[in-house]
């Protein structure tokens, strides 16, 4: 579960900080200064704090209820995933219903305009054959999770925080940085920060839910290390998003206290 944690941990501070960090120094080198919707940022940058209060509550309530009753720690971790996943989806609700003619919708429908289309039919087998593909290469790369901490030496939480969410981050990392080299830099934004929040706010409550249900409850308890690498890429990511522009020297900012943060993972004792 401690890896499982680390994992939720990690991919969210790599899609802020090096998918985002990445993205802003590619479209900074190549454009410049470039503008995104400052309402759109904010929106995103609060339920970053949210989601990140919803994971410190629980973490730190934890350790004086537990002493008076252990049950109540997976009642609270409960408790605390349904409203996270209830804001999810109000937050998806706000996102279809905002106001037309934005930056992001305008630069949304010149993606989808340039991409090719696929049939519903297609689109469902591409996403199911996806699917398994990602599931058979996630048996695998957590199988060789022991083989690579005992003969390569990388500690079992620099792996869970660093290595496997690079990993399940090429996509966005990907189209992030191609979107921001088009000077589309609200759709990168939109992509960097929703997969963070996706993350935050569904893929880690749903886990709660999921966990129970299979005999082995996972609470949203992390420690003391997780908790202040999370509060710290989301202040900055949230203070470099606030103006409503970026420049290449944000994305190496952010890229900075990402290799700041990985460093100190992998000298931290397991």
């Amino acid at each position: 579960m401690e890896l499982v944690r680390a994992s939720l941990t990690g991919s969210i501070l790599g899609n802020i900080l090096l998918v985002l960090g990445f993205s802003i120094l590619a479209g900074g080198l190549r454009h410049g200064v470039q503008k995104f919707n400052r309402t759109h940022a904010g929106v995103n940058s609060t339920l970053l704090l949210l989601a990140v209060a919803a994971l410190v509550i629980p973490s730190l309530f934890s350790h004086t209820i537990d002493q008076a009753n252990h049950a109540a720690v997976e009642y609270l971790s409960l408790g605390v995933a349904g409203v996270m996943i209830v804001l999810y989806i109000l937050s998806l609700i706000f996102q279809f219903n905002r106001p037309a003619g934005l930056t992001y919708d305008e630069e949304l429908a010149a993606a989808e305009q340039q991409a090719p289309h696929w049939s519903v039919r297609k689109a469902a087998i591409v996403l199911v054959l996806s699917t398994v593909a990602i599931a058979w290469m996630s048996e695998i790369l957590v199988g060789t999770v022991e083989h690579v901490v005992t003969e390569i030496g990388i500690p079992s939480f620099f792996l869970g925080i660093i290595i496997i969410p690079i990993i399940g981050n090429v996509a966005e990392h990907l189209v992030a940085m191609q979107v921001a080299l088009k000077n589309k830099m609200e759709l990168s934004l939109a992509i960097s920060v929703g997969s963070s929040l996706q993350i935050a706010l569904f893929v880690a409550p749903l886990l709660v839910f999921i966990s129970l249900l299979m005999g082995n409850p996972l609470t949203l308890v992390f420690n003391q290390f997780e908790l202040i690498a999370l509060m710290a890429a989301v202040f900055i990511a949230g203070w470099v998003s606030m103006d409503g522009e970026s420049n290449w020297l944000e994305g190496a900012m952010l890229l900075a206290i990402y290799a700041i943060i990985g460093l100190a993972f992998f000298w931290l004792p397991t």
